[in-house]
């Protein structure tokens, strides 16, 4: 008769000592504070071939292999993207570095931490056939996007034909935009890149100066606020890492390259080329980021702020140093 109670208090016995168990497995788990998942950077990147490594890196998995969780933003209108990334929509992006300088002046909590490119060729300026120099320019409108690199650029091709601005008639337009106007007389030249020069070229578009004739001169970074550099160090130098082996896989990789970043942006293959442009390893940054060095990037970074005060884009000289951190080029300390 005692046999079935003994029984029953044994089973409930190890019920209760398996509720207990678990009532204390679940208040130490919930006893340890969540860790918050990090956001992802948002970064923003245009139409320029030296910005594309961004592509490869995300679509190679590069980012999420360095530990960082990054979402890319094309951009198309420079102008545009530049107002959204002072609104505070990005936390990084590549950026020309003239374009750079004039962004500086309205949001100094930014800084570059890698030059990726050196155009040497691949920027243009392309005009219509009937113009063949240089020279051919004065009293005609030239297209580029004043108020950045572009304008400096334009600026050095007038001055090989001892021209200036006053020659001519410079007129806002986006690099996308050049082969179109160019076909409907907005322009008769402009500075332009591919994908947008092949389409120029097509109608009859006759090159007059490139970025050979101007070495040192168009340089490209990857920037990122200071709030993110600070707050994210981790973060910013895995995404300098991937990218820095994105440069690596597609310079070593070129065919397949070519066709992840046509896939990605729907571009005609053809029109993706490294010609005309140097892509920058971690040891030429380590170079160009050495203040005593006489092609640094704080040099040439100069050249473009003293324009900018001279064509009244800028009020005043940035604090140059300030504007660049080499730290994620070298090991965590």
């Amino acid at each position: 008769m005692d046999l079935v109670p003994t029984a029953i208090l044994k089973v409930l016995r190890y019920v209760s000592i398996f509720l207990i168990t678990v009532y204390f497995l679940f208040a130490c788990h919930s006893s340890t504070p969540t860790e918050l998942k990090r956001p992802p950077l948002r970064v923003q990147f245009g139409s320029f071939v030296g910005e594309y490594p961004m592509i490869i890196a995300q679509e190679k998995g590069l980012f999420k292999a360095q530990g960082v969780d990054v979402e890319i933003i094309y951009r198309t209108y420079v102008k545009l993207e530049q107002a959204n990334f002072g609104a505070g929509k990005y936390d990084g992006g590549s950026i020309s570095l003239g374009s750079f300088i004039i962004l500086s002046a309205t949001n100094p909590d930014v800084q570059g931490v890698l030059v990726i490119d050196e155009s040497m060729g691949a920027d243009v300026v392309v005009a219509q056939s009937q113009i063949k120099t240089v020279a051919d320019l004065k009293g005609k409108k030239l297209g580029a996007n004043l108020g950045g690199f572009s304008e400096v650029f334009v600026t050095e091709m007038l001055k090989s034909a001892n021209l200036t601005s006053d020659d001519v008639s410079l007129v806002q337009s986006e690099a996308l935009e050049i082969p179109q106007r160019l076909k409907n007389n907005v322009i008769q030249a402009g500075h332009t890149w591919q994908p947008y020069l092949s389409e120029a070229m097509k109608s009859g578009g006759n090159i007059l100066f490139s970025s050979k004739e101007t070495p040192g001169l168009v340089l490209d970074l990857v920037i990122f606020r200071k709030d993110i550099i600070q707050d994210r160090p981790e973060d910013v130098r895995a995404f300098v890492r991937a990218w820095l082996q994105a440069v690596s896989y597609w310079q070593e990789n070129i065919q397949e390259g070519n066709a992840i970043i046509s896939k990605a942006l729907n571009i005609p293959i053809n029109t993706i080329s490294l010609a005309g442009i140097t892509l920058h390893d971690l040891a030429e940054n380590q170079r160009l980021f050495q203040l005593d060095n006489p092609t640094s990037v704080y040099k040439t970074a100069k050249i473009y702020a003293d324009f900018f005060i001279s064509s009244g884009n800028l009020a005043r000289l940035p604090e140059l140093k300030s504007l660049f951190n080499s730290s994620f080029l070298n090991p965590p300390s």
